[in-house]
């Protein structure tokens, strides 16, 4: 079903949810038709894959946390379901590093708000500048502060925090801490302004490698975290005395006691280390520190936890082991708001042979560990592991003891015990979020369960993607942990590749007649870089490197299995005939040369390179430069050749100050025609072709009509389709990009930490040139009973929700302009509406077109979604009225 738009030379776009500011207008250099796609978008099943340095729960509302990623975004907790709902998807291409978020808060006084200080690298790597996003629905939307400084959610300290945080008595109140030399900021107005505590005393002066000349080592750690102390404020009055952490070995604690009017370091404090948390158990006056030697979240060699007597000024060295015996340091730090006498800490960086978590149940005074040592190398456990829903957590791995698999975690910088419920705790480790729901077992001596509670969170960052024409239908390339064969979309695969395990996969291609033939490449500490497969993924074996190999690079597999050329790191472009085991250096092609192979003639390979390309008709024993003219040479370039069309090859990418676009050559690269209308394209993929169609479907991460998103083309990149919307951008999506083969309209697409996201469409005709209306709002009443309305509730919380609608067109002509109109029940008001324009008179509301989705063809649908307040009752509406006439409910 689809929905049609045209863009000319300007463009008024759907105002986005983050920025929360009027539509934008953008201009497009050549007049393009393109169309709008009803898309749903799931996440293939992975859960989790990577670093959870922060989990905030709400001190007074039960069941709400919130989860932050270092460059995945956020989410927040379902209590119903036990899973996480992303909040940060409507980031989109130019924002990128707003998916990074550095710290989190959530208003205990009223908890619809959240707040989340995002930004990516406070060096050169992320162009932007940071931001403070806020929320008055629980992260459903958002507004945006812009910062005059970066910020920096994957960077060294990371885990340290939070660095945000909200006066628990007057909630207009927030501070955040700064990296990079720039100090304690404050907002007065629910952060939507900010300025700088200009009488701060110290913007701390901790770098992880002064000498690192990329910025990211070398950045100024900054303030790491904001605590207050309730007890000393009542009401809505201001409270008075706040803890502000800062990275700077001699000078970690300061302290205000009117309410941020003075600053004063804590008399008596440690000193050689740094406070990567402090947490305050205001009844009985402690304020708890966790302390290590470095930032993290990789590294600590020495740590101490440390206990302040609010009242009385008394510092304790209250560490659950003495600091000769430490090999990592603290970080992971919380109490039981139930039972404030009882702390927990992690030992974030002992790697090997565990992490280790500590309990105490009289304010540090004694301490009991996880696991402890009977006679070594044996250990005994408080705990039982259940991994059964990831069992990928046992990475396929048998260690010898001490080790375990799984590991009770690493990197476990964020350590919560639900403030409702003393039984309740989650932790997060480099690749997961850990939890127990029988926690008080650790002190009657019986063991507790630890879980994966991490359904929904989907944090890898993906590199490459296949979808073969037979076996599993998906096929990925990750950082981190390596990639998955997924036989169901739905489901968490048993294991990622092993035999080898690479610490993170680079490419992957598979033998186009011959899909059983499966080759990856990859990062990995010590062995081979290259493996094959010769059952579709499901079973793996190493291969052998040709001399110099440094890393994974580029891989490509031959039509049919028989050859495979491989442009690694460290050293030139090979060849092989079978699996690997003598590689021969390919001539006529550059080192670092991308590679590919022709899907249809098994001996024809190509090459990209700084603007030149490169084929092969010996199955890659030599190269030869085409005469090609026009391509980009610099930037990131993706190329990929079509399945059943030989020589038929279709080229991304370029740079924002060079050239950039999209090629198509059907010569095998000996000519390439620039396809006009589109501005900017980064990936490219080919997918089933449309039920009209004998082309492949084309998808693509663009820039077209002036608009940034993912599109498709039924007709060769005649005209092509946005299939997402500005709900769903997921920052930086340039990696890679597939259609599935067996699956019109299912597209895959990489991000960078959201994991690997699908698209199925409510399109079933595949058609992209519906002709255009005048997109002037104007309404063709449809005849009776011509339209069916879904009502969906897709969110809920105490005192407002999240809705998306859906409209078909069930009759035979097409509307130029619609009008849905209906009423609420129970007295609920739209707050803010995307993808339609509103207004509302009591309880009657009446949602339009915008520009692009005026037009919706007989058999189309149009969606939109809104957020309102509610009032504890939220009845969905029983009639829709598009125009004059009713539309059937569904």
């Amino acid at each position: 079903m689809r929905r049609t738009r045209t863009l000319t030379a300007a463009l008024a776009l759907a105002a986005g949810l983050l920025a929360g500011t009027p539509p934008a207008v953008a201009a497009a250099d050549d007049p393009v038709t393109i169309a709008a796609d009803t898309y749903t978008w799931k996440n293939a099943r992975i859960d989790g894959g990577g670093f959870v340095p922060g989990i905030v729960f709400n001190r007074t509302e039960k069941n709400l946390a919130y989860a932050r990623t270092d460059i995945g975004g956020a989410y927040r907790w379902q209590e119903s379901t036990k899973t996480w709902t992303p909040l940060l998807d409507s980031v989109g291409w130019d924002d990128w590093g707003h998916t990074g978020v550095v710290s989190l808060a959530s208003d205990s006084v009223d908890p619809d708000k959240v707040y989340a200080a995002v930004g990516t690298y406070t060096n050169d790597w992320d162009p932007g500048k940071g931001a403070v996003l806020r929320s008055s629905d629980r992260g459903a939307s958002w507004q945006k502060a812009d910062l005059p400084f970066k910020l920096g959610g994957n960077m060294p300290g990371r885990g340290m925090g939070e660095r945000l945080a909200v006066d628990p008595h007057d909630n207009s109140v927030l501070y955040l801490g700064a990296p990079s030399g720039k100090g304690l900021w404050r907002s007065t107005d629910s952060g939507a302004t900010w300025s700088q505590v200009t009488n701060f005393p110290n913007v701390g002066n901790y770098q992880q490698d002064p000498s690192d000349t990329s910025g990211y080592a070398s950045d100024n750690q900054g303030i790491v975290w904001v605590t207050f102390d309730e007890s000393t404020g009542t009401g809505s009055s201001k409270t008075q005395t706040i803890y502000v952490g800062v990275a700077d070995k001699d000078n970690a604690v300061y302290r205000s006691t009117d309410a941020g009017a003075t600053w004063s370091r804590v008399a008596g404090q440690p000193t050689g280390y740094l406070a990567h948390k402090g947490v305050l158990d205001a009844e009985n006056g402690y304020l708890y520190l966790a302390y290590s030697d470095t930032g993290g979240p990789y590294d600590g060699g020495k740590g101490q936890v440390w206990r302040y007597a609010t009242a009385t000024g008394e510092w304790k060295n209250v560490s659950p082991v003495a600091e000769a015996d430490t090999y990592y340091g603290f970080s992971g730090l919380t109490i039981d708001r139930q039972n404030p006498g009882t702390v927990m800490v992690t030992g974030y960086s002992s790697w090997w042979p565990d992490t280790q978590i500590f309990r105490s149940t009289d304010s540090g005074g004694t301490w009991t560990k996880a696991w402890d040592y009977t006679s070594y190398p044996n250990r005994e456990n408080r705990y039982t592991m259940d991994v059964s829903s990831s069992p990928w957590l046992t990475w396929g791995a048998n260690p010898s003891p001490p080790e375990q698999t799984p590991k009770l975690g690493w990197m476990t910088e964020s350590l919560e015990i639900d403030p409702f419920n003393s039984n309740r705790m989650m932790y997060g480790t480099g690749a997961t979020i850990y939890g127990t729901e029988n926690l008080g077992q650790w002190d009657s001596g019986s063991k507790f369960t630890i879980k994966p509670m991490v359904e929904g969170l989907e944090e890898t960052a993906v590199n490459d993607i296949a979808s073969p024409p037979s076996g599993a239908p998906l096929l990925s390339a990750l950082g981190d942990i390596g990639g998955f064969r997924h036989t169901d979309l739905t489901k968490v695969p048993s294991m990622m590749y092993t035999s080898p395990n690479f610490t993170s996969t680079t490419s992957l291609d598979f033998a186009e007649t011959k899909p059983d033939v499966v080759v990856r490449v990859g990062n990995i500490d010590s062995g081979a870089h290259v493996a094959f497969s010769t059952d579709n993924g499901s079973n793996w074996f190493a291969g052998q490197d040709p001399s110099g190999v440094t890393g994974g690079g580029t891989v490509a597999a031959a039509a049919d299995g028989s050859r495979f050329v491989w442009s690694p790191d460290g050293t030139g472009v090979q060849t092989t005939s079978g699996y690997g085991s003598s590689w021969t250096a390919s001539s006529g092609i550059p080192a670092g040369a991308i590679v590919e192979s022709d899907r249809v003639d098994p001996k024809k390979f190509y090459g990209f390179k700084s603007g030149k390309f490169y084929v092969s008709t010996d199955g890659g024993v030599s190269f030869s430069e085409k005469a090609s003219t026009g391509l980009p040479a610099d930037g990131s370039v993706r190329f990929k050749a079509v399945p059943g069309e030989e020589g038929d090859i279709w080229l991304a990418g370029g740079s924002a100050n060079g050239t950039y676009g999209l090629w198509h050559s059907t010569d095998a690269g000996a000519t390439f025609t620039k396809l006009s209308g589109v501005e900017q394209a980064d990936t490219i993929g080919f997918g089933k072709a449309a039920p009209d169609a004998s082309y492949q479907t084309l998808y693509t991460s663009a820039k077209i009509g002036g608009v940034r998103g993912i599109f498709r083309s039924t007709d060769a990149g005649e005209s092509w389709v946005r299939i997402n919307d500005d709900a769903h951008q997921w920052g930086w999506t340039g990696a890679a990009i597939t259609g599935d083969p067996r699956v019109y309209g299912r597209v895959y697409v990489s991000t960078n930490g959201r994991g690997i996201i699908y698209g199925d469409t409510a399109d079933t005709g595949g058609g992209e040139t519906d002709p255009p209306g005048d997109g002037d709002g104007d309404t063709d009443p449809p005849a009776e009973g011509a339209c069916t309305v879904t009502y969906k509730i897709t969110n809920e919380w105490s005192s407002g929700f999240q809705a998306d609608v859906t409209v078909t067109n069930t009759g035979d002509q097409a509307w130029s302009g619609w009008s849905l109109g209906w009423s609420f029940p129970d007295g609920q008001k739209v707050s803010q509406m995307w993808n339609a324009s509103y207004t509302q008179d009591g309880s009657a509301v009446t949602a339009k077109n915008v520009d692009w989705n005026a037009n919706v063809a007989p058999g189309a649908s149009v969606a939109f979604g809104f957020t309102g307040s509610s009032s504890g009752t939220n009845g969905k509406p029983t009639a829709f009225k598009l125009g004059e006439e009713g539309c059937a409910v569904n």
